[in-house]
């Protein structure tokens, strides 16, 4: 289990939690669906929603009739950036230029929920 993310336990008394690994910047669940984190850092937050089929299947996203059943969910922050200095405008004043600051796995949120055996 990672010790990076922030993890939060959700419906703890049906307890039975997926599985999952981190590596770098990708997670894996149940050695079925991996996800590369940092593809889906964008300018506002994600969440991304890991649900069980009917088949007991892992998808993204909640698919009425199909997969309800929660098993994680991730949240992504929106992407921080620094301002660089760029030179000057045309009235001499210094102008900065957004630069996107790297993604860090420890600012995600791992959101795990029980599930009935």
């Amino acid at each position: 289990m990672s010790k990076k993310m922030n993890i939060v336990y959700q419906k703890e008394e049906l307890g039975n939690f997926i599985d999952y690994s981190v590596n770098k910047n990708s997670i894996t669940f149940n050695d079925e669906l991996t996800l590369a984190l940092n593809k889906f850092e964008r300018d506002n937050p994600v969440r991304i929603d890991i649900c069980k089929d009917k088949f007991d299947n892992l998808v993204m996203g909640v698919i009425p009739g199909l997969a309800e059943l929660y098993a994680a969910q991730i949240d992504i922050p929106a992407r921080e950036y620094e301002y660089v200095a760029n030179g000057v405008n045309d009235e001499g004043e210094p102008m900065e230029i957004p630069m996107p600051i790297g993604f860090d796995i420890k600012n995600i949120t791992l959101t795990l929920w029980g599930q009935e055996e």
